[in-house]
């Protein structure tokens, strides 16, 4: 192994959330390293049960969680703001390989026009996660619109959510 290669998987494994989106380019990349062996962070990605309880940031309440996770399946999330207003997220599952990856189509439902498709990688090291996500928009115009919602401070709790629902499933499996 390369010492280039030895310091990359290195950096990977840092537990803070990055956030890619290069100049010109109709993409972003996310990653983040997680805490737990890939079986266990593939069912927290991919089971309706699971997502309803991390997914989103915390000041939103998930009304609605609908998950049929097969090629030409889809998924739907309903999140509630506190003043009671509600937006949808939607897509299709283009490509799934189990615990390593999925293809879908991910759909901000007040802006249908402007879907991206996303690929989520799950990679295992050392008994923790590396979860990666291109999302490809349509244009960098569409890109720039997604990380200027609020993207990487809603993301950030949504891990931090997500690292909290683990804690407490590991120690339900360690009493």
């Amino acid at each position: 192994m390369s010492a280039t290669f030895s310091n990359r998987k290195r950096q990977k494994m840092n537990r803070e959330l990055e956030i890619i989106a290069n100049p010109g380019e109709p993409t972003i990349l996310s990653r983040r390293v997680i805490d737990a062996p890939r079986a266990l962070v593939w069912d927290l990605f991919t089971r309706a049960e699971h997502l309803k309880r991390w997914w989103g940031p915390r000041w939103l309440t998930m009304v609605s969680c609908e998950v049929d996770l097969r090629v030409g399946g889809s998924y739907r999330f309903v999140l509630r703001a506190p003043d009671g207003q509600e937006c949808g997220f939607r897509g299709e599952y283009h490509e799934i390989i189990p615990q390593e990856k999925v293809v879908n189509t991910f759909v901000f439902e007040p802006l249908p026009d402007q879907g991206a498709l996303q690929t989520l990688s799950m990679e295992e090291v050392q008994g923790r996660t590396i979860v990666s996500t291109i999302t490809l928009h349509q244009s960098v115009a569409n890109r720039d619109g997604h990380l200027a919602s609020g993207m990487e401070p809603g993301m950030r709790d949504t891990y931090a959510r997500l690292d909290e629902l683990l804690a407490e499933l590991q120690n339900q499996t360690s009493v």
